[in-house]
């Protein structure tokens, strides 16, 4: 080796000797860092242990508040079933008592003795509601197991004797209309026409008792206080016009006194409130529609007192909507058949014109909605007989031959709301026509009559159609009263030729009669043009005049109740004048 590979020779270099001082150090710290992440751990676990720890215990007392509240619950459901058992075994030991007349007495006396007990309670306590509830409950209690008395109507004469009626009635005037509202649920019980059917004498006994206690007046005053609102209040409205409807049906010559006793002017307030529909609303449109059906002291009253505006505003509502419901559609037409009835009584024909019923009446026609259907029968009624005159011009004014003229045309089609049928809408139709014809005078008339040369007498022709339409209904009619008479081998008295005159017209001989007056009016009093047509067609179909000619003579003859004795001598003379000059 040479002098300069010596001088740059460097030896490799020897490891260094771990100094302990330095060893120490990292133990240290690789210890301080274990223990550093094992306090991390301990704490993250412990505070998720203490999170469980929290999440069990709400989990522990939302199920101890659900058990409380179940058990308040339950506890409240089994009171109520208790309670409820408790009326039901009341009634069943009632019913089961009531089987005899010992029974009967013990259950009344004691209604007695619970009535006397609340009123001396009432009088000693009046500001003090605590001392008197309990025998009030007792007396609410009594008047429900008295409803066992509706299983006996046999037994009414009894209770009656018993002068149980008067001490019921006296209840109606109760402070606590609770009270009141039970009596009228156990009335409308004791009426139900089914049971009383079951019983002549029993429901003789009780009707009796009941009206000579003056128990309309009563109920009506009642009325008066409950609040439809209250939910056993409107309970007890509703039970109150069943106890009217019963007592109707057992009685109907009470309807006037009913009226009279403020029943009437009750159901007009309660209709013209403008209120949501419900059941309340439509059984007050019923009552009133049967107090009006039969009773012409009630249609005067109603025109009276404004009734006939009240109803027409009702059914104004109904000229662009239909019914939302099928309960609301029965009270649409429990309106119309009370604007029917009340328009049987003359001044108020008067009262419909002024209040503007016509225009109303037209304009359901041109919207075709549900409304139609009974528009179409009032106007029937406002514009019939004698005293329809102002009507039939006024309506031809207000252009309401364009509205009836296209339906006489083409009767609508059928729909599964539909409350006419077919031959009921044409009978109403050509009725209206009819009236009109009677009835219209001077440049109304003629417009009247020049509908029927319009579009080539296209009028004619669907008069000619409904003429031999309804002739043939009543030749079938005809045919089967002669095969009945040749079965039976009989002759025919007037009271059987009076009842095959009526199952005659009701077969379509009333609707023959009208399209045939129809007929002969357009003839006589129209342009020759329309004769010829008429003839024509006879011509066609191989018929005469003659049978025209018989269906008039008959009609004349039977012009029935409408108008005075003047008027239909005039009218049957007019009718026979028609037919000569045919």
């Amino acid at each position: 080796m040479d002098i300069g590979e010596l001088l740059s020779y460097k030896p490799a270099p020897t490891p260094k000797r771990p100094n302990d001082a330095d060893r120490d150090d990292d133990d240290e710290e690789a210890e301080y860092e274990r223990y550093r992440k094992q306090r991390r751990a301990h704490s993250s676990s412990s505070s998720s242990r203490d999170k469980e720890r929290e999440q069990k215990a709400k989990i522990e007392r939302m199920k101890l508040e659900i058990e409380q509240m179940s058990a308040a619950a339950k506890k409240a459901e089994e009171e109520e079933r208790e309670k409820v058992q408790k009326i039901v075994d009341s009634v069943e030991n009632a019913e089961t008592e009531v089987l005899d007349e010992t029974a009967m007495k013990r259950m009344i006396l004691q209604f007695e003795k619970k009535t006397l007990k609340n009123q001396e309670m009432r009088i000693k306590f009046p500001e003090m509601p605590e001392k008197f509830m309990e025998s009030e409950v007792e007396l609410n209690d009594c008047i429900v197991e008295l409803h066992a008395l509706a299983t006996v109507p046999d037994l009414y004469p009894l209770m009656v004797e018993l002068n149980a009626i008067p001490s019921l009635l006296e209840l109606l005037s109760h402070e606590n209309t609770d009270i009141a509202v039970a009596v009228v649920d156990l009335l409308q019980e004791l009426t139900d026409v089914d049971i009383l059917h079951e019983s002549k004498d029993g429901a003789d006994a009780l009707m009796e008792a009941l009206l000579s206690q003056q128990v309309c007046p009563l109920l009506v005053q009642n009325l008066e206080r409950l609040d439809d609102s209250v939910k056993e209040e409107s309970d007890g409205i509703h039970n109150t016009l069943a106890v009217f409807e019963n007592i109707t049906e057992l009685r109907p010559e009470v309807c006037a006194d009913m009226a009279k006793q403020g029943l009437l002017q009750w159901l007009m307030r309660r209709l013209r409130v403008k209120a949501p529909f419900d059941n309340n609303k439509l059984y007050a449109s019923e009552i009133l529609s049967i107090l009006l059906q039969n009773t012409p002291e009630n249609r005067q009253m109603l025109g009276d007192m404004d009734g006939i505006d009240v109803i027409l505003q009702q059914l104004a509502f109904y000229k662009r909507h239909d019914p939302s419901s099928s309960e609301e559609h029965e009270m649409m037409e429990n309106l119309f058949n009370c604007l029917c009835s009340a328009l049987m009584y003359a001044p108020n024909r008067d009262r419909f014109l002024r209040g503007e019923g016509l225009q109303l009446m037209n304009l359901m026609l041109r919207e075709k909605k549900l409304s139609r259907n009974g528009s179409l029968k009032v106007l029937d009624h406002a514009m019939s007989g004698p005293d329809g005159k102002e009507n039939c011009n006024k309506f031809v004014d207000i252009l309401g031959l364009r509205t009836i003229f296209p339906l006489f045309m083409k009767t609508p089609k059928k729909n599964r709301k539909r409350i006419l049928t077919t031959e009921e809408h044409e009978e109403h139709v050509v009725s209206i026509i009819a009236s009109m014809l009677r009835n219209c005078r001077g440049p109304q008339r003629q417009r009247l009559l020049n509908k029927f040369t319009e579009n080539d007498h296209e009028k004619v022709d669907r008069l000619m159609e409904l003429h031999f339409k309804y002739l043939e209904k009543v030749e079938q009619v005809d045919q089967q009263i002669e095969d009945e008479r040749r079965d039976l081998g009989e002759g025919e008295d007037s009271d059987e030729e009076e009842g095959n005159y009526l199952q005659r017209l009701d077969g379509g001989l009333f609707t023959l009669q009208l399209v045939d007056y129809i007929i002969l009016e357009a003839c006589t009093g129209g342009a020759p043009s329309v004769k010829q047509r008429v003839l024509q067609i006879l011509n066609l179909r191989g018929k005469s005049v003659k049978t025209i000619r018989h269906v008039m003579r008959e009609y004349a003859g039977n012009l029935g109740d409408a108008g005075d004795k003047e008027w239909r001598d005039a009218e049957q003379q007019h009718i026979l004048q028609l037919v000569d000059k045919f």
